[in-house]
């Protein structure tokens, strides 16, 4: 008589080892996802601050600190490395990670230029290892939102993107601001726009398949010596979609607007003040169906107007999107899967930079 078995229990996921080296402002969102993970081990902190690399240990539970990057890989020996530092230390940072063979996630922009970073792509291919491009808006409510109405059909066929951002980084006594100690985006390629321009770039193309054709006006209104640029204005056409890239330092208040129209309706919503807005065909046909989207709209704008309050108290940011791009990079390595931004989506958006930089495409 054979004897009853009991199924083989789940294996459970591997714990990863973790490591962040920087710790801006960004770098606390990275922390605090790891931090809390139960997958993961927040194994080390590395800052050229000793007491910045202590409080980011002693405040997220870091096992150890270090001030320098290659002893922390040879010490601490991380399954993956976060690199939240300024763009223009990423290609070192990143190549070293990979060489001691840890995954990689890194804040935008990987590298200044597509070139460096199929480099670096190439490296992480030879060595078995991921590189993984920091695209946290994509993964913020709002627009998930959006990419939803249009996979389901309910904008239509894509025809307009509009993605524009206002930032006041000339502000008197910002941190972009300091000619005596300029911020490190000052030495990328368009300057401060480049720190974040990918943003802008890997939004318009979840709903821009491809790009023929490229024009972009490049600007600068102030009168110092510190800026390349402090505006853009970018026409981006892929078949019979045309999409805007607009980023100003000179329009208030401050916004990251993104706007999605069809041939059926259109979506926006601005992920500083995050609300969702349709217009789409209603019941009731086309006589209410204004009268619906009027209605349907102003309700939610006041749960948005509300959720924006309680956000201000509990201090919740714009980058509540990262924790969802964390977590499915996160559960993709674990299962040695694909990350959610791949390699398609990191050079798309890198050739497009690099398009709009591209001095016979600019007006």
């Amino acid at each position: 008589m054979a004897l009853e078995t009991q199924p083989e229990p789940a294996p459970h996921p591997p714990r990863l080892k973790a490591a962040v080296i920087g710790t801006g402002k960004i770098s606390e969102e990275h922390l605090r996802f790891l931090g809390a993970d139960p997958h993961v081990t927040l194994a080390a902190v590395c800052d050229l601050s000793p007491s910045l690399a202590k409080y980011a240990v002693a405040r997220f539970g870091a096992q150890q600190a270090f001030t320098d990057s290659s002893q922390m890989l040879a010490d601490a020996r991380p399954d993956v490395v976060h690199v939240l530092t300024p763009p223009h230390t990423h290609a070192k940072l990143v190549t070293d990670a990979l060489t001691s063979g840890a995954h990689v996630i890194v804040e935008k922009p990987v590298a200044p230029s597509n070139r460096e970073f199929r480099d670096l792509w190439s490296l992480a291919q030879s060595r078995g290892r991921r590189i993984v491009e920091d695209h946290n808006y994509r993964f913020n409510e709002p627009v998930l939102a959006i990419e939803k109405l249009v996979a389901e059909g309910e904008l239509g066929d894509v025809r307009e993107v509009d993605v524009r951002m206002a930032l006041g980084v000339r502000k008197p006594g910002g941190r972009y601001m300091d000619e005596n100690l300029p911020h490190p985006s000052h030495r990328m390629p368009a300057g401060v726009i480049h720190e974040f321009i990918t943003h802008l770039c890997y939004l318009a193309l979840r709903f821009l398949p491809s790009f023929e054709r490229v024009a972009a006006a490049w600007s600068k209104h102030g009168n110092d010596a510190l800026f390349k640029h402090d505006d853009l204005d970018a026409l981006v056409i892929g078949g019979p979609v045309h999409a805007r890239i607009r980023f100003t330092s000179h329009a208030a208040p401050d916004c990251f607007s993104l706007t999605v129209r069809g041939t059926r309706g259109w979506a926006e919503t601005d992920l500083f003040q995050p609300h969702l807005r349709v217009v789409v065909p209603r019941k009731g046909g086309q006589q209410l169906s204004p009268l619906v989207n009027h209605w349907m709209n102003g309700a939610g704008m006041m749960r948005a107007s509300l959720s924006g309050f309680r956000n201000k108290v509990l201090q919740k940011t714009p980058y509540e999107g990262l924790r969802t791009f964390l977590d499915r990079t996160y559960t993709a390595l674990r299962a040695g899967g694909e990350p959610p931004v791949t390699y398609d989506d990191m050079d798309r958006a890198s050739r497009l930079v690099d398009a709009m930089l591209d001095e016979s495409n600019r007006v």
